[in-house]
């Protein structure tokens, strides 16, 4: 009897954690409203004109300025074909079409070294607005590109992989300070640096796993950044300078870190769960307040009454916690950005949203809103359009971080930089 017992609770258990896991691909209604939102974004806010030079690329907002297109938005739509096909949005036969004729039009563009300008006329793919030559976002784009690559393999993964070894990443660092630049501009020369943590981990991954050992950076690039620890009710982590909660997601939208630890044994993933959580227990702190905060969460850069803010954050930020700037403005993407750090508190604020019919349209939730004010974003903006469609795919099925984390370059990535995998 005590061994039917056993073997009983043994079957119930493998019940239950299937039931679990079975539970986690199934998406609350409103969640599924929002990624189906977000994806139709890409799909009908890219330019599938055939005949144009700018084929592919993908609006920075909309409607807002849609002659611009930005490079992180195509980075962030070549990942979102990857989603369409596993969702059955559109098929393989599609996906593979419209990600191949997009690496064709990135390998006629301008470029510095293999780096892209930030901006990019969405018709004629021309620089735009005399904008950057930018690090991150062409590192955003890669990370896309090899996404779809890797994915769809034949042609696209040999443009793919084109496009990402003919960078030089070193190119792009500081010869003394060992820090990447964050832009390029051929008028002026370089301009700022990565000096301090944000969004950048990806930058020294796909510079650390490039096989050109010319183009190769060292790992010192990585482990010369500052890494500053504050914390705000929880436990200390490295912050970036203002809080944006972005800052702490978009790397981890690819790169699947939770069993990686750095040489300094620094676990990223651990780092952005701890500064979610900073976020959330700062606006519900401060819901007296701002009205906002009483229904959400995940303080970051957005459009906001005032026009577009990227210094919008939580403490701890700076030197002393000073540097952030708070104005009541949330967006949808900065709790939804955290999903897969912070679910329960993620969902609470997106259940919340829905309520809020002057936040949702076509592409799901507007890009803002400010309760203080009773302003609501018009514009939907793509980089905050994919970091939510990636998250939630990452939250359902890790689709993401699966095909990325196949990639040897960003094995050898981690690796050259000292990274060593321990699974918990």
């Amino acid at each position: 009897m005590a061994a039917f017992r056993t073997k009983s609770t043994f079957v119930l258990l493998l019940v239950i954690l299937s039931l679990s896991t079975f539970a986690r691909n199934v998406l609350p209604d409103v969640l599924l409203q929002e990624y189906k939102g977000s994806f139709m974004y890409f799909l009908e806010q890219t330019n599938w004109n055939e005949k144009s030079p700018g084929y592919g690329l993908v609006r920075d907002r909309y409607p807002g300025n849609p002659m611009i297109a930005s490079i992180a938005s195509t980075g962030f739509g070549l990942t979102a074909l990857v989603i369409g096909v596993e969702e059955g949005w559109i098929t393989k036969d599609d996906g593979y079409k419209k990600a191949l004729g997009t690496l064709e039009t990135l390998l006629k563009l301008e470029h510095f070294n293999g780096f892209f300008y930030h901006f990019l006329d969405i018709n004629t793919g021309k620089r735009a607005w005399n904008s950057e030559v930018s690090t991150i976002d062409t590192a955003i784009l890669m990370c896309g590109m090899l996404t779809a690559g890797k994915y769809f393999g034949g042609q696209v993964w040999d443009k793919a992989r084109q496009l990402y070894e003919r960078i030089n990443w070193n190119k792009m660092v500081h010869p003394v300070k060992n820090y990447f630049y964050m832009a390029y501009y051929p008028e002026k020369g370089f301009e700022g640096y990565w000096d301090f943590y944000a969004e950048q981990l990806m930058l020294y991954i796909l510079g650390a796993g490039t096989p050109n050992e010319k183009y190769q950076i060292d790992p010192a690039v990585y482990y010369s950044f500052k890494r500053n620890y504050g914390s705000y009710k929880g436990e200390k982590f490295i912050h970036s300078w203002f809080g944006s909660l972005f800052t702490y997601q978009y790397s981890h939208a690819w790169i699947d870190f939770r069993n990686w630890y750095d040489k300094l044994g620094v676990n990223w993933y651990e780092n952005s769960v701890k500064a979610s959580l900073a976020n959330y227990n700062y606006c519900i702190d401060n819901s007296q307040k701002f009205k906002s905060f009483t229904i959400g969460w995940g303080v970051t850069a957005c459009d906001t009454p005032k026009g577009y803010n990227g210094l919008l954050g939580t403490p701890p930020s700076g030197n002393n916690s000073t540097v952030h700037q708070i104005d009541g403005t949330l967006a949808p993407a900065g709790a939804l950005g955290s999903i897969v750090f912070t679910p329960k508190e993620t969902l609470w604020a997106l259940e919340n949203y829905y309520k809020l019919p002057n936040l949702i349209g076509k592409y799901g939730l507007k890009d803002s809103f400010n309760l203080d004010l009773n302003w609501y974003a018009t514009d939907y903006i793509g980089i905050d359009k994919g970091i939510t469609l990636l998250m939630i795919a990452n939250y359902k099925d890790e689709i993401v971080w699966k095909v990325f984390m196949d990639i040897q370059y960003v094995q050898d990535g981690l690796k050259n930089l000292g990274f060593v995998y321990k699974k918990n």
